[in-house]
């Protein structure tokens, strides 16, 4: 999948997927004004532009573009793994709605329609811990 951040400076590649996952932990909702919808990229992801990246924890970073402000990825250091802004590939086909993690950070106002699993913080940090866990 192709796609490009708002003013079109920075360039990101990844393997095709139609699965949007939702976070809505309080550092995803405070970072993007709401729940994160993301595209998980893995570790084959290209980027290319004028990116700031972010420590926002010792285990994960942020990316956002230098110029026009676009998030772009949330990365996990330890696997490389990347989550992608599912906005960017927003014209791609067939996306659906997969699961929603940090389900316990959730605020009252606003709730999704969609019916999918969810997880809490506590079992997402467990999954991450735990590499042999099955990936939900």
């Amino acid at each position: 999948m192709q796609a490009q951040c708002l003013c079109g400076a920075v360039h990101v590649t990844a393997p095709t997927t139609t699965e949007v996952h939702v976070c809505h932990c309080s550092m995803c909702r405070r970072w993007g004004e709401g729940p994160a919808f993301t595209v998980h990229g893995g570790t084959e992801v290209e980027v290319s532009g004028p990116v700031t990246r972010y420590a926002s924890s010792d285990w994960a970073e942020r990316a956002f573009c230098s110029r026009c402000g676009t998030h772009l990825f949330y990365r996990l250091l330890a696997s490389n793994e990347h989550f992608l802004s599912a906005g960017m590939f927003q014209d791609e086909p067939g996306m659906q709605l997969m699961q929603q993690i940090y389900i316990d950070e959730k605020p009252d106002y606003y709730a999704l329609a969609n019916a999918t699993p969810v997880l809490t913080g506590a079992q997402v940090e467990a999954q991450y811990a735990d590499p042999s866990a099955p990936q939900a």
